[in-house]
């Protein structure tokens, strides 16, 4: 499903980003490094392009695909057999209910006040996205990431490397040019590589856990209440790693790389840990 989609400074900036570390890795740390016309050149070029070009179309993909909104039939059926857990309010223990959207939340739901609505599986509000990270585009954030992160080290090592190549010297004033040009990409690209690959690796915890951003910190309340009342809490989604991740990014494992997501279900409802126990 597509969203509208109205001008965002902070999407503005990826994109120019990605423009600026696309054109000075190919046509100026290759280019110094290897020369782009040599085999080296172009095959690292090549690389960097197809990697580029993921990036950009994962990040359209999660800027452009609604996370996931809750139908307006939807109601809790809590007599069904199949689906023993409803998730409650932490007062009253009520079923959840969304006052602002006037509609009955689904397991792992919660209301965006950015977006002023509910999102299915929320996981956080992404001001780099314009968009929530949700049930739908999830993976495709996700596989985004990964590409940025892998970008952004590729860049480095070509940045790097293209610094310890002695050129023929150019006249002082293109010297001095490439010089800042240097100094500017390292000072984006090193803190941004950084960035990223904790940022990633947070996710990959989260997709082991089974786990949203919002489920972590709320686990680590319901933790700390079970242990205060002598009880051992245990994460009602977590699957064990495997099953996890195919949960979040698919069972074929030669798709885990590729932006889809036609395994993830109406997200109205999750697999738990007793219905594993119950198919065993």
């Amino acid at each position: 499903m597509q969203r509208g989609w109205k001008f965002s400074f902070h999407v503005s900036v990826v994109v120019a980003s990605i423009i600026y570390i696309y054109f000075s890795t190919v046509f100026i740390y290759i280019d110094h490094w290897f020369g782009l016309w040599t085999s080296p050149g172009l095959l690292n070029a090549f690389v960097f392009t197809f990697l580029t070009a993921m990036c950009v179309y994962t990040y359209a993909r999660a800027v452009f695909t609604d996370p996931g909104r809750i139908p307006s039939s939807f109601i809790p059926d809590v007599e069904d057999a199949d689906n023993p857990i409803h998730e409650i309010k932490r007062k009253g223990g009520d079923l959840r209910y969304c006052q602002k959207c006037a509609l009955h939340k689904p397991p792992r739901a919660h209301h965006c006040r950015v977006c002023n609505r509910c999102v299915l599986r929320m996981d956080h509000h992404c001001v780099w996205l314009n968009n929530c990270v949700g049930h739908a585009n999830y993976k495709i954030f996700f596989v985004f990431v990964m590409y940025a992160v892998v970008s952004c080290i590729y860049s480095l090592v070509l940045l790097v490397g293209s610094l310890t190549i002695d050129s023929p010297k150019d006249d002082e004033e293109n010297e001095s040019f490439f010089r800042t040009f240097y100094v500017i990409s390292g000072l984006l690209l090193l803190p941004l590589s950084i960035a990223l690959s904790f940022f990633w690796s947070w996710h990959v915890y989260l997709v082991l856990q089974n786990k949203t951003t919002i489920e972590y910190h709320e686990g680590v309340r319901a933790m700390w209440l079970a242990e205060k009342g002598g009880f051992l809490y245990s994460h009602p989604y977590n699957l064990g790693a495997y099953e996890n991740l195919i949960s979040v990014l698919g069972p074929n494992i030669l798709c885990w790389v590729c932006p889809t997501a036609d395994h993830i279900g109406s997200g109205l409802r999750f697999r738990t840990g007793v219905d594993k126990q119950a198919a065993t």
